[in-house]
């Protein structure tokens, strides 16, 4: 069962719990955008369901929210930034902010970014940059909690990766994905449900497939074996090496090159306790006029599109999508009608809203 609630309260609510840590009402209203924006586009695995790992990271001295992210390495067209293990979002605002000023000035802007934390939805960024004018990639790793092809133990992030370009009559083309079959966030929406999650999702202590999402977070929070599986899912016959590729390239943009952290030394425990998770980011701006014309771009991004969506469909289907088109039509409906949020979802909201003193009026 969902709560459907007012996504601008939502919004005040989520900002006000944020700015109880002392950050500014700009760096909280990052914050709160970014996981509202997610429920909005109907991802709730990144939404405010994720509120409290960020109020008990803040709380435990895992996530620094007075900190500030600092440029250590800078050219014309590039830039290493340090996180200062500040908040996620507050990091990847900031040096999303600098790719889009190289990007505009040098042709391209790219920064790579090392001790930061979760950043939330990986399209936030790119359709940062998508805004203005530009092309935008957004990386991130994150949390070991993916098992790599042949393996048992996880020791690779859910890796995201998201793209976005402009178009001219149709929809932005947004790719938004995680290099695994799922993010955690899908586990923990089927946990709270009660529901099995699909064969091929991920595996056990054993590395054989479960259907228990109970189980397969249980497992993680313990680190006792198993996890999520990468693209293309388990072994070789569907092609999981080159999910198992794709999360690797995501390391090494991410934590190899920012001087980070990468595979399981990110979230690494220190004498037995989590110390700050080092989460390493990679964006980047690309001035599209430098390759082509900009209308020349839009016009060959939308045909491109149309021969997609048009091309013949299968058997018993009447449409074909492109990416962030279903996010674009269901944040247009939740505009309108408001929010859904799982009831347990809610009812942790008012619970961490009662604990920071922060009004509950959804």
């Amino acid at each position: 069962m969902s709560v459907i609630v007012n996504n601008e309260k939502l919004l005040q609510f989520t900002e006000k719990v944020f700015k109880t840590f002392g950050i500014s009402d700009k760096d909280a209203h990052v914050c709160a955008d970014n996981l509202v924006s997610a429920d909005m586009r109907g991802i709730p695995s990144h939404g405010v369901a994720r509120l409290k790992r960020y109020v008990d990271g803040m709380k435990s001295g895992l996530i620094f929210p007075q900190n500030k992210p600092e440029i250590v390495k800078e050219t014309p067209s590039t830039a290493t930034v340090d996180g200062n293990g500040g908040l996620g979002q507050v990091v990847a605002y900031f040096a999303t902010k600098l790719a889009i000023e190289k990007g505009k000035k040098s042709g391209v802007g790219i920064v790579a970014v090392r001790n930061s934390n979760h950043f939330g939805i990986a399209g936030y960024y790119s359709q940062m940059i998508l805004n203005e004018g530009m092309m935008g990639i957004s990386l991130t790793n994150s949390a070991p909690l993916v098992v790599p092809t042949f393996g048992k133990e996880m020791i690779e992030g859910t890796n995201p990766i998201s793209l976005a370009a402009p178009t001219k009559r149709n929809r932005p083309f947004v790719l938004d994905m995680a290099t695994s079959v799922v993010p955690r966030g899908k586990l923990e929406v089927y946990d709270r449900e009660g529901k099995p999650i699909p064969e091929g999702w991920a595996v056990d202590e054993n590395g054989k497939v479960t259907t228990d999402a109970g189980k397969v977070l249980k497992n993680m929070l313990a680190r006792a074996g198993g996890g999520i599986l990468t693209l293309g899912g388990e072994g070789e016959l569907f092609s999981g090496y080159k999910g198992y590729g794709m999360s690797v390239l995501v390391d090494i943009l991410t934590g190899v090159l920012s001087g980070g952290a990468y595979a399981n030394l990110v979230y690494a425990k220190k004498e037995g306790k989590v110390v700050p998770p080092n989460v390493c980011h990679f964006f980047m701006a690309l001035k599209i006029e430098n390759f082509v014309e900009l209308d020349v771009f839009k016009e060959k991004m939308d045909d491109l599109i149309n021969r997609l969506k048009n091309s013949a469909k299968a058997e018993g289907q009447d449409r074909i999508y492109i990416h962030g088109e279903k996010e674009y039509e269901r944040y247009e409906k939740h505009l309108k009608e408001g929010v859904p949020l799982q009831e347990k979802v809610y009812a942790n909201l008012k619970e961490i809203g009662e604990e920071a003193n922060v009004p509950f009026d959804l």
